[in-house]
């Protein structure tokens, strides 16, 4: 635990979290009190990262919430009010969140071609969205993870769908910094199988080898096709039953 002293006044004490930015906080708002500035969220972020903590931070923002909690047991204790960071904490476990998200990939990623997982040099995706749009968790347990890049990410979904479901999808990659142009995205034509079609195709083409291959689909026809055309050399994941 640190003392808390203004002007030589005992005034508490705070244990500093362990990152890099709570140290320079802690003495920032302890300043900025002493000399009866106006106290605020700008104390702990600049304009930049501000506008940055309005969309979705790898990590789930972990550091800058901590700091933001630092932030508001200093006003707790030193009496000066922290609505303003209240209000952008909500913001951002809001913006991050993945409670809503029921159906846990990360369980369900089943390894189908192989005992074991060998060294992979890279990562693909090869993602049906229009019957799988779980965006939160794709993201939090397979994107980032693994480090998919991307144009390593392989995305499908037919006029129909992508008519009924574009807007939702686009605001929930939003949150992300994407789009769907982020990554290959193809508009299929009418027909069952195209999307699948089209998927398959593309990893055809890649002749991949030594990756790791996620198949986000619930086809498992689609499935038995990726795996007859996979190298040996390649993990390749599907989802398991839960």
């Amino acid at each position: 635990m640190t003392d808390i002293k203004i002007e030589h006044k005992f005034r508490g004490k705070i244990e500093i979290p362990d990152n890099k930015y709570a140290k320079d906080i802690f003495f920032r708002v302890k300043q900025a009190y002493a000399n009866h500035e106006k106290m605020g969220v700008h104390l702990l972020f600049n304009k930049q990262k501000l506008n940055q903590l309005k969309s979705y931070q790898k990590g789930g923002a972990e550091c800058e919430l901590e700091n933001i909690n630092f932030y508001i047991e200093l006003g707790e204790i030193l009496g000066f009010k922290t609505s303003d960071a209240l209000k952008l904490k909500s913001s951002i476990l809001f913006i991050n969140d993945n409670a809503h998200t029921h159906f846990n990939i990360k369980k369900r990623l089943k390894l189908i071609n192989k005992e074991q997982k060998t060294k992979a040099n890279r990562s693909y995706l090869f993602w049906d969205i229009e019957n799988f749009s779980s965006i939160s968790s794709i993201f939090t347990d397979i994107i980032e993870p693994y480090n998919i890049r991307d144009n390593n990410i392989y995305m499908a979904a037919n006029p129909d769908s992508l008519y009924l479901k574009k807007a939702e999808w686009e605001a929930n990659l939003y949150d992300y910094g994407k789009t769907l142009e982020s990554f290959n995205f193809v508009k299929c034509e009418h027909g069952k199988n195209v999307a699948d079609n089209i998927l398959l195709n593309r990893f055809k083409k890649l002749n991949s080898k030594d990756t790791n291959v996620f198949i986000l689909t619930f086809d498992r026809e689609l499935k038995e096709r990726f795996t007859e055309v996979a190298d040996k050399s390649c993990n390749l994941y599907i989802m398991g039953k839960s």
